[in-house]
């Protein structure tokens, strides 16, 4: 595939967004197409900002904020909300590795996931809040947290096995390999946001080296947790860490922007 048609097929994989794509789709195109990863969230983070933008012009900050968080979920189908809720009922149901994967590609939800993604929307709403005293700073958090969280979600692959799922379950085929020229491309689009935010916006260099620090430990911690629990990642894996990072990076953003 092009470079284009890889694009396409990053798009096609992380949303909803009606993209045509020709010819047949190998894995190694997913594998491929996985450095295209945070452009994704790049493009979905815009979109939300400037749709946030437009309804604070005639809504209260609160109101556009929740009519936002629900934008998101449109253009992904809640695709991250719906593995990061598979992985609280699997790892927080199940006993034994086997019996944790049965849980998660169960298209039920249990209480353990229902119970976190309601805290989990719960935490991005009052994260979104807490920074709309500055507009500005708010649409560049909101940037920031879409591309950041998937380029450091998707650098998980590769530094664990992958858990073969696919075959039985509801979740789309997964890239298990991120090569070197991949994962260049993957944290160049993480650090051109983070340009834009030092230049733009009252967010220092020093700023920027903690908040990927943080994301850092965030993925090591994550890392830590899957294996622990499974031996590997899923798909669902990658997705409860994206939403895991988001939330990290409104975090360092209340704590050092206010």
């Amino acid at each position: 595939m092009s470079q284009f048609a890889l694009f396409k097929l990053a798009v096609i994989f992380l949303t909803r967004v009606p993209v045509a794509l020709s010819g047949k789709v190998s894995d190694e195109d997913i594998n491929l197409s996985s450095r295209y990863f945070a452009l994704v969230g790049l493009g979905i983070g815009l979109c939300m900002a400037c749709a946030l933008w437009l309804l604070s012009l005639c809504l209260p900050m609160s109101v556009a904020i929740l009519f936002t968080l629900g934008l998101g979920l449109l253009i992904t189908g809640a695709f991250h909300e719906d593995g990061f809720v598979d992985v609280w009922d699997g790892f927080g149901g199940g006993w034994c590795k086997q019996q944790k994967l049965d849980i998660m590609k169960d298209s039920r939800i249990g209480t353990y996931g229902a119970v976190a993604l309601i805290i989990l929307m719960l935490s991005k709403y009052q994260l979104l809040l807490e920074l709309s005293e500055g507009v500005a700073k708010l649409l560049f958090a909101v940037v920031m947290a879409q591309t950041l969280s998937r380029m450091t979600a998707t650098s998980l692959i590769g530094k664990l096995p992958y858990v073969q799922l696919d075959a039985q379950s509801k979740v789309k085929p997964v890239a298990k390999v991120l090569q070197p020229t991949s994962r260049a491309i993957l944290y160049a689009s993480g650090v051109i946001v983070l340009l834009v935010g030092v230049s733009l916006f009252e967010f220092s260099v020093w700023h920027s080296l903690a908040l990927l620090g943080t994301l850092w430990l965030t993925r090591w911690v994550c890392q830590q947790w899957f294996s622990r629990q499974l031996g590997g990642y899923t798909g669902d894996c990658l997705g409860a860490a994206q939403q895991i990072c988001e939330i990290v990076v409104y975090v360092f953003c209340v704590v050092s922007l206010q």
